[in-house]
Order: C-alpha cells, then sequence, then structure tokens
C-alpha cells in the first residue's frame, strides 16, 4: 500500500481545522446561554442599568473569578447564597456579577469587554472586589459612573450588608 504525502497533509489539515472549530465552540459560552454563578445577577451591565433605574437602587458589581479565585468562592459561601442576604438585596440593590475566567469556557465576546471596561473604570486590580454605584447615560448612550463605595471579602452576610449601608446611608 503506497501512502501518497499529499493526501497525508490534507488529512492533517483537515483533522487541525475541525479540532480548532470543536475547542473554538467548546471555549466560549454562547451569549444566551451565559448566567451569573447565582440566581438574581444580571451579567449585562444595560440590564443592571435598566433595573436600577426603575426601581432606583444602586448597583452592586461583584468583580469575580468565580471558579479560581479562593476568596471569591468563600465570599460567596459565606454571603452571597444565603436568603438573608437574597432578601436584603432584592430589597436594597441591583446585583451585577462581572467573572475574568483564566480557562474555557469563557464569557462572549461582548460580555468579556464590558468586563474589561468595567475593570479598567473602576481600576480592580484583585478579586473579589466589590463596587456600589450608581449609573447614568447621556443622549449618546455613553455611561456616567458615581460610585459611592468598595468592599472586599466578609465573613458574614451581616458583615457585608453592614458595609454596604454604610455607603447607601451617604447616598
Amino acid at each position: 500500500m503506497k501512502f501518497y504525502p499529499q493526501l497525508r497533509n490534507l488529512f492533517v489539515f483537515a483533522f487541525l481545522s475541525f479540532s480548532a472549530s470543536l475547542f473554538a465552540q467548546s471555549t466560549a459560552v454562547a451569549t444566551e446561554e451565559y448566567k451569573a454563578g447565582n440566581e438574581g445577577w444580571h451579567v449585562y451591565l444595560d440590564k443592571a442599568y435598566k433595573e436600577s433605574k426603575e426601581t432606583g437602587k444602586p448597583i452592586l458589581a461583584n468583580f469575580t473569578g468565580k471558579r479560581w479565585c479562593g476568596w471569591c468562592k468563600r465570599l460567596n459561601k459565606s454571603v452571597f447564597v444565603h436568603d438573608e442576604f437574597k432578601k436584603w438585596a432584592e430589597e436594597n440593590v441591583v446585583l451585577l456579577e462581572l467573572d475574568y475566567p483564566r480557562r474555557p469556557p469563557m464569557p462572549p465576546a461582548d460580555i468579556a469587554a464590558q468586563n474589561r471596561n468595567l475593570q479598567q473604570a473602576f481600576q480592580v486590580r484583585g478579586y473579589p472586589s466589590i463596587w456600589l454605584f450608581d449609573l447614568d447615560k447621556d443622549d449618546a448612550g455613553e455611561y456616567s459612573i458615581s460610585a459611592l463605595g468598595k468592599t472586599g471579602y466578609r465573613k458574614s452576610v451581616a458583615e457585608f450588608t453592614g458595609d454596604i449601608e454604610k455607603m447607601l446611608a451617604k447616598r
């Protein structure tokens, strides 16, 4: 049996192309499938802004590395998953999760760009970073941010919400 080098090269190229397309599809989550780690959190700033305008509540943004950041995981377990926090949040803030994964699956390109822009705007250098802010939009569609304060990891719901309550009092 004679093996033709051209066919081998064609086979290798076809295999690599097929593998690359499968990898690309598996590394980015489809926009309609992309969700926050906890129920009730937005992943799109525009949706959080809309709810904030409708309710008059400020936005509470969680800058997180939810799959790799140990302190982010601890904050989630000690605060965000508890009914006490969920009830408090529903009454006081609009929740926004901004995730920064290091490995696939990655967020859709539009969410990744949004998160990078917000990370730069708030000068976030470590995780978790929790910012409370008001947001306005001008006629050109540009946002303006009025930061109310920031916090990080807290051991309990009471500690965490206490920090945020102090920021809300200054509003």
